[in-house]
């Protein structure tokens, strides 16, 4: 499970340090796509394996199947870390997020979120409450 909050820099060329902890449960090659929010998602292969499988067993011939097919899939990538532990990310991919120096990198339990801190101060902040939040999903949390 990918859990916590890190800080990283992007260099000039697109790459940044993935933490240690999340490279070791990644394992060497993972998906690199657009997120549904404005940031970017690191799914592990297996993960992906299981997003994609789900996608076809919708019916192709529906507009919105093909439009977040296009999103996830036609944008997304395969990728290895460096022997830093870099991820080069595309040009394409860091518009998406609007990712410039700083990255936020969040692990949200089965996948990884890279959002520029701004945006993800922003979305964070939108004034619900967690609570609120919580119970408009009925999600069963008892301690």
């Amino acid at each position: 499970m990918f859990m916590n909050q890190y800080s990283h820099t992007i260099d000039t060329k697109g790459r940044m340090i993935l933490p240690a902890k999340f490279r070791e449960e990644l394992g060497n090659t993972f998906v690199l796509a657009p997120g549904l929010d404005p940031c970017l998602n690191i799914f592990p292969k297996e993960r992906w394996d299981a997003l994609i499988a789900g996608f076809q067993k919708l019916p192709f011939t529906n507009h919105n199947v093909r439009k977040i097919m296009r999103h996830l899939i036609g944008r997304g990538m395969e990728m290895e870390c460096d022997k830093q532990g870099r991820i080069l990310i595309p040009q394409h991919l860091r518009a998406f997020a609007q990712l410039k120096k700083d990255a936020c990198i969040v692990g949200t339990g089965h996948i990884i979120e890279i959002w520029d801190p701004v945006l993800l101060d922003s979305d964070e902040n939108c004034g619900e409450s967690m609570a609120d939040i919580a119970d408009s999903l009925e999600l069963p949390l008892n301690f």
